[in-house]
């Protein structure tokens, strides 16, 4: 049962397609091909350069960006070792500071800076 449903392929009423053209290859179409033969492995070889020189840019950031990565870590490094030490100096500071342990320190008075006292004149 095959109504409604459109026929496979080209319409019967279209012409066959036209059969290949016998080639004449002379001397001038031998050149032609050459030359565009040569013109392509060209544009070939280029392409390969840019594509190998684009390859080698990248290549030399990705070394640099680690290099830099590198130096970040170990500077984070560093920082958290420097406010590991800090914290540390300010809870021993904290234990015996005289302004930090006086009573009179809890009411809000208006005073000179109370750190200036704790540093060394």
């Amino acid at each position: 049962h095959t109504e409604g449903i459109p026929p496979r392929g080209p319409p019967a009423s279209s012409s066959p397609p036209a059969p290949p053209r016998p080639q004449k290859e002379g001397p001038e179409d031998d050149d032609r091909k050459v030359r565009r033969r040569e013109k392509n492995r060209v544009a070939a070889q280029r392409s390969r350069k840019k594509q190998t020189q684009k390859a080698d840019k990248l290549h030399e950031e990705y070394e640099c960006l680690e290099q830099e990565n590198t130096l970040l870590r170990r500077e984070i490094g560093k920082l958290t070792e420097e406010l590991r030490h800090l914290s540390e100096a300010l809870k021993e500071h904290e234990k015996m500071c005289p302004l930090l342990l006086c009573p009179m320190n809890l009411v809000p008075v208006p005073r000179p800076d109370p750190v200036a006292g704790c540093l060394p004149r």
